[in-house]
């Protein structure tokens, strides 16, 4: 019960601080976020041991299917905790704020040796793209805890997958933190202890067994939200670009789009992001550059540690693609209802962007899973989308 009445208060004192963030938060940013955060990763290498491996080379985590196992009971526990059946929500990346239709343009300036998968050359695809909170629950916009995500599928993509259920999809997941909540699948199935018995907060602030220095550095970027398409996007975990080459991909926005939040510090809607998304797609289009980060150095950029920010430094980021999003409406019930049949999981892909480490891993046994008892529990089927769905 005292724990239960502290996590309330931090929690509280957070939306507090949510409310007038807007008034102070971007300047602090643009001041010390970057020194800090290059202290912050400073201070979680020096913790760190180096294995020895290789460029793109994998390990198996000691445990690794118990704990994949326990993130997918944790998690699905949580579920039917928030949820009733036939309005079942995703068990992460939870509230949808939007899914709008886009085009995933591949420059024709991409490096050779980035010339792999859906970058082997010059086209475009069809992608319908969902912007959402992260979950388990679906609170108003102000109360969420401070960053989202972007799932984009792609469409038209021939060859083989590593997944079956879908035949011409290519899923890329991304949130707008840098580096991942947890460094791997052990910290995560604690992570979704601690979220079960709903104070998240003290997976972190553990004495017993903290994650203070990866609670500095997402709470670096973990802020109050204004617009979807306005944010910056990360893969945070790596993936193949072709045999024996790892990289993550990153969202950066070019667009000016709408942010104000009305009635702050007290009165905003519940679904202001989405109403902003709303007002900026019934102006304008919306572009993204996509960008890619190529590994270079096996330890300051590991593939098992997901909780490491690639250094810019050892490996800028390299324009491979763009992504238009139209003006458009997307807001109608049908719409809506239609995310509900999709399923993203980073396991939709060409062997060339097989997903790597143990967070990874984990996850290709997690989607499946959540998405199947999901899908169940919602009497909906699952459909591989084309990009010609047309709404009322």
């Amino acid at each position: 019960m005292l724990l239960r009445a502290l996590h309330k208060a931090l929690e509280c004192g957070l939306h507090l601080e949510r409310r007038f963030e807007p008034w102070f938060r971007p300047q602090v940013d643009a001041l010390v976020r970057e020194p800090l955060a290059k202290a912050i990763q400073a201070l979680i290498n020096r913790r760190r041991v180096d294995e020895g491996l290789g460029l793109a080379e994998e390990k198996l985590l000691p445990g690794e299917e118990k704990f994949t196992q326990e993130i997918v009971d944790r998690m699905a526990a949580q579920m039917r905790n928030h949820f009733q059946p036939v309005r079942y929500e995703r068990g992460g990346n939870t509230k949808t704020h939007g899914l709008v239709r886009g085009t995933f343009t591949v420059r024709d300036d991409v490096p050779g040796h980035m010339r792999h998968g859906i970058f082997a050359e010059p086209r475009s695809y069809p992608a319908w793209v969902r912007y959402s909170g992260p979950g388990p629950t679906v609170p108003r916009d102000i109360d969420d805890v401070g960053f989202g995500s972007m799932t984009i599928k792609l469409m038209g993509v021939q060859g083989p997958k590593l997944l079956d259920d879908e035949k011409f999809t290519q899923d890329l997941l991304c949130v707008n933190t840098p580096s991942f909540v947890t460094p791997d699948s052990r910290a995560n199935a604690t992570l979704q202890d601690w979220s079960l018995r709903e104070m998240p907060v003290f997976y972190f602030l553990n004495p017993k067994d903290h994650h203070v220095l990866d609670f500095l550095m997402q709470g670096l970027w973990n802020e109050t939200q204004y617009n979807p398409l306005g944010q910056y996007y990360y893969s945070c975990v790596p993936y193949l670009l072709g045999e024996g080459q790892a990289m993550q991909y990153a969202f950066y926005p070019k667009t000016e789009v709408y942010k104000k939040i009305s009635g702050l510090p007290f009165h905003a809607p519940d679904n202001y992001l989405r109403e902003n998304m709303i007002k900026t797609l019934a102006e304008k289009d919306v572009e993204f550059d996509i960008l890619v980060q190529i590994q270079t150095d096996p330890f300051l950029m590991p593939i098992e540690n997901a909780a490491v920010r690639w250094p810019e430094k050892l490996s800028p980021h390299v324009p491979v693609a763009s992504l238009h999003i139209p003006k458009q409406k997307f807001d109608s019930p049908a719409q809506f209802a239609f995310v509900d049949n999709l399923v993203y999981t980073p396991w939709h892909c060409l062997k060339e962007h097989r997903p790597l480490g143990n967070q990874n891993r984990t996850r290709r046994t997690l989607y499946w899973e959540l998405s199947k008892f999901r899908l169940k529990m919602n009497c909906k089927p699952h459909i591989e989308p084309k990009g010609d769905e047309v709404f009322e």
